[in-house]
């Protein structure tokens, strides 16, 4: 299981999990960038996320939490929230 203890090592996973899973550039991640707009994810791209989330954090990630999530800065603090709670 990846480390998540700081924002930063999330972020970092996430940058692996998207160049990996979801094939995004990494060139076009930033922690800025919008899931949809930027890194051109959809619906069910972010649900496929959601589960991958939950399989490395070991926690149950509520789908609410997620709707309103629009850019990576989102997730990553969605995300240590989630751990750290």
């Amino acid at each position: 299981m990846a480390q998540l203890d700081t924002k930063e090592q999330i972020y970092q996973q996430l940058v692996e999990i998207l160049v990996e899973d979801f094939e995004v550039e990494e060139a076009d991640i930033s922690i800025d960038a919008n899931l949809y707009t930027d890194l051109d994810l959809d619906s069910i791209d972010t649900v496929d996320l959601v589960i991958k989330l939950q399989e490395i954090t070991g926690k149950s990630v509520n789908p609410e939490t997620f709707k309103a999530v629009r850019t990576m800065q989102h997730v990553v603090d969605a995300v240590y929230d989630l751990v750290h709670n």
